[in-house]
């Protein structure tokens, strides 16, 4: 921004609250959560749902365990009151679930609200009116904090008179003073006020005040020290729920909605993905994941996420972000090689001791917990490391390389990558290390290779193997404790042992065919350069030879 511009925009003020006590209160349990995807998510639609669509999104968000959804604005358009009769008189709407309706204060509204409601169980009816300066001043042409007020004051008379004609219904009254966060709390708290007083609240039988930040603001402490002091000045705080509504104008709408919680608020609303006008509403499955990775049970299930995502994606014409958390495509991915090797070193620990707690570097949850597999974790570029490409080759290729293998594969891998100038997949990975790793063949091979497990019944074993060296084709023969080192005694007194066997490792190929045993074998040249080479075959034995030979070739 300009130097000359900064002029014209003033810091939020602060409240007054110097004893404020949320600082040292810690979220330990999950609150009242609200979707409103179907209202405030739809409304900001470029293109809003069908009521075909609608339907599919209201079944999926009863799914996923959410007991309040604001399905719509019934009085204005046709589309959303024949989607509150489709979820009525098709008996849509499970017992527990409480379907809430948006209105704004005036009578017409208000009856056509009702109109559509008839025959549900419970609903929450939601009447709001705007009472910031900013929207008294510009939007109702200097109006004043009593004309306003008695906006409010009017909505709420209305609602309680159409009461009686809907006897099948329990009705829960939802008022917001619309633009709290910009609203003085002494007007906000008298706007609450009037309402509860035509409302009448219980303990039995409370009312919800939704304090929204239609637009954010301020810091996220501001709007906690709001809530805060609502929560204290309420006149009957045991007959009220106190709900946040926030947005993400700033991009700290979820700290906003965690610190508000912090500050005595009892219930959340937002949306799936944090779908709604300008940047956003609060995205819900941010903080209750967020609460799940503390050990609290948020109530929600989102051990699926993709399949929300999928359906979300469809429904709304909206993308998820790559980096949206805990959604996002690369969210649980590495391609710094230190941070991969932090994550395969934490996994496998993990497998290892069969912990129970959670903890492994750079990821605060277990992607699985989410429907989220461990194939994109670690993903190669010209930025990844040795750990990297180890744990690719483990996790989607079944190869478990010997830790001082890794860097010889990894230099490999990330320098092809740097070379290409992209990602590398998985199956390029292993496309790689197949060819260049194992079972190679430039330079030595062998067409055919007999053992003899019974040489003079002294335990050792013999071994014939006709090999092609270049252009060259003999036969070798040797004696030796097993196999490989029968096969390193045939090199030898053929001419062709200029290396010393320093280590070998076998196991079983994961993924690949049930016979397959994949073999790594060290050598040591005698120039001192120390290379493996990697053998496959059905055979255990013939894998460590085909491990010596690639070794071999790779020191050439």
């Amino acid at each position: 921004m300009k130097t000359d511009s900064i002029s014209k925009y003033r810091p939020f003020p602060v409240v007054d609250l110097p004893d404020r006590t949320w600082p040292d209160r810690i979220i330990d349990s999950a609150p009242i959560w609200a979707s409103v995807d179907l209202r405030d998510g739809n409304q900001a639609l470029p293109i809003p749902m069908s009521v075909e669509e609608k339907l599919e999104m209201f079944d999926l968000l009863v799914q996923v365990g959410f007991k309040e959804i604001e399905i719509g604005f019934p009085s204005a358009s046709d589309t959303e009151f024949a989607f509150m009769r489709r979820l009525i008189e098709e008996d849509r709407i499970p017992e527990d679930v409480t379907v809430q309706v948006l209105v704004q204060t005036r009578r017409h509204l208000i009856e056509r609200t009702f109109e559509a409601i008839q025959g549900a169980s419970r609903v929450i009816v939601h009447i709001y009116n705007s009472t910031s300066t900013l929207q008294r001043r510009v939007t109702f042409g200097d109006a004043s904090r009593e004309d306003i007020r008695d906006i409010a004051v009017e909505g709420a008379k209305v609602v309680k008179e159409l009461v009686p004609s809907v006897p099948e219904t329990e009705i829960v009254l939802q008022y917001s003073p619309e633009s709290f966060s910009d609203t003085e709390l002494d007007f906000a708290l008298e706007c609450c006020e009037a309402v509860m007083e035509i409302w009448e609240p219980t303990p039995e039988k409370k009312m919800i005040l939704n304090l929204p930040a239609t637009v954010e603001w301020s810091t996220p402490n501001v709007h906690a020290d709001q809530i805060e002091w609502m929560c204290r000045h309420i006149s009957q705080r045991d007959a009220v729920i106190i709900s946040l509504h926030t947005h993400n104008d700033r991009g700290t709408g979820v700290a906003a909605t965690e610190l508000g919680l912090m500050a005595g608020a009892d219930r959340v609303e937002g949306t799936l993905f944090g779908n709604g006008e300008r940047t956003g509403n609060l995205d819900i499955i941010i903080v209750a994941l967020n609460m799940n990775s503390h050990g609290i049970e948020s109530g929600l299930d989102f051990s699926n996420l993709s399949h929300l995502r999928e359906v979300y994606e469809r429904t709304t014409r909206m993308t998820v972000p790559d980096r949206q958390p805990y959604a996002g495509e690369l969210v649980f991915t590495a391609f710094s090689g230190s941070h991969q090797d932090a994550i395969k070193k934490g996994l496998d620990r993990r497998k290892r001791e069969e912990a129970e707690l959670w903890g492994v570097p750079y990821l605060t949850i277990d992607p699985h917990d989410i429907g989220r597999s461990y194939e994109a974790i670690v993903r190669i570029n010209s930025q990844s490391g040795k750990g990297g490409v180890a744990y690719i080759l483990d996790q989607e290729h079944g190869f478990d390389l010997p830790k001082t293998m890794h860097p010889q594969v990894g230099k490999r891998i990330y320098d092809l990558a740097d070379e290409r100038g992209k990602e590398l997949s998985a199956e390029e990975v292993g496309a790689v290390f197949l060819e260049e790793f194992v079972n190679v063949s430039r330079g030595m091979k062998f067409s055919d290779y007999e053992l003899d497990h019974d040489t003079a019944n002294r335990g050792e074993v013999a071994c014939e193997a006709e090999i092609e060296v270049g252009r060259a084709s003999m036969t070798v023969k040797g004696v030796g404790n097993g196999p490989i080192n029968a096969f390193v005694n045939a090199l030898e007194t053929s001419g062709f042992k200029d290396f010393t066997l320093t280590d070998y490792r076998s196991h079983a190929v994961r993924g690949g065919s049930s016979s397959d045993a994949a073999a790594y074998v060290q050598l040591r040249h005698d120039d001192g350069r120390i290379l493996w080479g990697v053998g496959v075959d059905p055979s255990i034995e013939m894998a460590g030879v085909k491990a010596l030979v690639s070794a071999w070739n790779l020191l050439r």
